[in-house]
């Protein structure tokens, strides 16, 4: 079998645009969660979200870019770029015939649907575009990704709700360490903050007007974010060969079912997963530094998360760094893991770790060290990353510093 090294990453999100100003901001603490800015925000409860601010979709796409590019497939786009540069990477020839991308989403062109919606039933037009369909499919950001790339290997989309990117770069990771292919590209991107997007998670009463506060006991509720994260997941010795730069090593993954709801998180499930990824990358509970965690700032999620944690690494759970950086970007949903990533490469490579912001008091059921408010620095060797999904879909990746 093959070992799997990160040589590029790329994103863009309600923290910034690139993965520099992202990681700047993690270590800053900073909220990229603000007022929601879109048609018809005055109708809903719910006016907050990690949104990407300051983007003119103009300024990176032509006219005929953007007849074909839902704003989750823009977001994809541009972090690939970014990842396929970082990574010096050009795709010919035998490479190209391998290389293949797999992508996390859960909702596909939301905004697309939200726009065409509006036309047909409340505008009462009786034609929509041509390439709606093209255009709204989960598929599409990874289409367009093997088009724009020249990518003819597997290539394809993986929606698992709140675990789709995690679950997409097992994937892709399972085809480079496998051998299928040498490279691959992987993440995953979401784009739900419009009327419709926002109006639906509504219903389900998770959602916080004010704040995502994981693991404090006075959280309210989750907040959704939109963005993308993309990496490119290379051989090792192919990397090496070339002399590219390794941010870090893709060592294990694991992925579990609930099959107990559809909606409330299981803490056997979650466990199996976490353990289950540990035993893939062959580390000990003990080697674990810092752990991504799903936290989402729901009073279930979080105090469920920190008891599978607890269950699983005993007495070292008191030695474990665990944060939730969706308290700074919002819940990106299928693209939620991917920008997560990031906070597990700046752990391994820079030695810092992204915390926990919004938090406010402790919570006994959640007594573990969330790295409350401010960055920590820390020597890590291991880190997990943590997505559990609505249906009981759970995924966890086990990083090693190279």
């Amino acid at each position: 079998m093959k070992r799997v090294v990160i040589t590029g990453a790329g994103t863009i999100n309600a923290l910034g645009q690139d993965v520099p100003s992202t990681l700047e901001a993690m270590r800053e603490g900073r909220c990229g969660i603000s007022e929601l800015e879109f048609r018809d925000v005055e109708r809903l409860a719910i006016r907050i979200g990690g949104q990407v601010k300051g983007y003119e979709p103009e300024d990176r796409f032509n006219r005929q870019q953007l007849a074909l590019y839902d704003r989750f497939t823009q977001f994809t786009l541009i972090a690939a770029r970014q990842a396929i540069a970082q990574a010096g990477l050009e795709f010919a020839g035998e490479l190209a015939a391998r290389a293949g991308v797999v992508l996390g989403n859960s909702g596909g062109g939301m905004t697309t649907l939200d726009e065409n919606y509006r036309s047909v039933y409340e505008e009462g037009k009786n034609r929509v575009h041509p390439f709606v369909v093209p255009k709204l499919m989960n598929n599409a950001a990874a289409s367009h990704v093997s088009m724009e790339f020249n990518l003819k290997g597997p290539s394809f989309t993986v929606a698992t709700a709140c675990a789709s990117s995690n679950h997409a770069m097992a994937q892709a990771f399972q085809m480079v360490h496998g051998g299928i292919s040498p490279v691959m590209i992987a993440g995953g991107s979401e784009s739900m903050l419009c009327f419709g997007g926002v109006k639906a998670w509504e219903g389900l009463r998770v959602m916080s007007k004010d704040a995502c506060r994981p693991f404090s006991a006075n959280r309210n509720g989750m907040v959704q974010g939109e963005g993308a994260g993309i990496f490119v997941f290379e051989e090792y010795e192919h990397a090496r060969a070339r002399g590219a730069e390794m941010l870090a090593e893709v060592a294990g993954f694991a992925m579990s079912s609930d099959a107990a709801d559809i909606v409330m998180p299981s803490k056997q499930g979650a466990a199996r997963a976490i353990k289950g990824a540990m035993q893939d990358a062959r580390v000990n509970p003990e080697e674990v530094g810092y752990i991504n965690a799903h936290g989402t700032g729901t009073a279930a999620n979080d105090k469920t998360e920190s008891a599978a944690v607890a269950d699983v690494f005993g007495a070292h759970a008191d030695k474990l760094m665990m944060s939730s950086t969706k308290s700074m970007h919002g819940h990106l949903i299928g693209g939620t893991g991917a920008v997560e990533l990031l906070a597990c490469i700046m752990a391994l490579r820079d030695g810092v770790i992204a915390p926990t912001i919004g938090y406010e008091e402790p919570d006994p059921e959640c007594a573990l060290d969330v790295v409350p408010n401010e960055a920590r620095e820390a020597h890590v060797e291991v880190a997990l990353s943590n997505a559990f999904a609505f249906g009981g879909l759970n995924a966890v990746l086990a990083l090693k510093r190279v």
